[in-house]
């Protein structure tokens, strides 16, 4: 049975792969990402999340059967926060009403292995607490005394654990909608492909996110589970941070975390 499915991120990387291979499968793909696409709107603004979700309503009727977000940046600045983080959430809580006139509705959002990775709590609170402007002033902290790297991490376990805490709520469980998150290692886009390009870099990235199984990961690896997590089939999974790291989770926390 033929889907609608909006998937953010849509012009490269995991969410590029991920809206061919929904495509692939017979469903309607709306691309949503930055410049390009169904949908172009900044996430990082107030203004662009609401017109995401404005144009959203337009082009499906207001009615969504899974959205996918995949649109994210690195850099060590606020905006990285603003998107990963507050972007997500905005997409996912704009359009759940979408989701809640489909049919067997699902919502996925990417994360990644960075979020067990050092993390800067004043970020992760505020983004916790939906204060924005807090959580944009502890990134802009973190830059200025050389942490940059924290705001990052921090927004991907902020994003992580706002799936852990919203997934069983009435608003998403309750309405019959699975919410999860997809938490890859190391994925070669054209984002990381310079710093893996590097000895030195590369080096460290394998320090820092060992990969056992089958080493760095492509984008078209990751699309499978995202579209299962966001299709009927995935009748009771939900609130969960799906590793897919090629073991890097595993020997970096060990079975601590049981």
């Amino acid at each position: 049975m033929s889907r609608t499915c909006l998937v953010t991120g849509a012009a490269s990387g995991i969410g590029e792969a991920t809206a061919a291979l929904l495509r692939k499968q017979g469903h309607t793909v709306i691309g949503a990402d930055l410049t390009e696409g169904d949908i172009r709107a900044d996430l990082s603004t107030a203004e662009g999340r609401a017109e995401l979700v404005a144009r959203a309503r337009e082009l499906t009727g207001g009615r969504l059967d899974a959205v996918v977000s995949c649109a994210g940046v690195a850099h060590f600045d606020p905006l990285t926060i603003r998107v990963n983080h507050f972007g997500a959430v905005a997409t996912l809580d704009g359009l759940r009403p979408l989701l809640a006139a489909g049919t067997d509705p699902r919502a996925v959002v990417v994360g990644s292995i960075d979020s067990v990775h050092p993390t800067d709590p004043a970020i992760v609170d505020a983004a916790l607490a939906g204060d924005e402007t807090a959580a944009v002033a502890a990134s802009r902290a973190a830059v200025d005394r050389g942490e940059g790297h924290l705001v990052y991490s921090s927004s991907k376990a902020a994003i992580s654990r706002w799936v852990r805490r919203a997934a069983p709520t009435d608003a998403w469980a309750g309405a019959g909608v699975p919410l999860n998150a997809v938490a890859p290692g190391v994925v070669v886009t054209p984002l990381t492909r310079p710093m893996l390009d590097d000895p030195e870099m590369r080096g460290l990235v394998e320090q820092s996110v060992p990969m056992p199984l089958h080493g760095h990961a492509r984008p078209e690896q990751l699309a499978p589970l995202i579209a299962w997590l966001a299709s009927p089939e995935n009748a009771l999974v939900t609130g969960q941070v799906v590793f897919a790291d090629g073991g890097a989770d595993a020997l970096l926390r060990g079975d601590r975390t049981w």
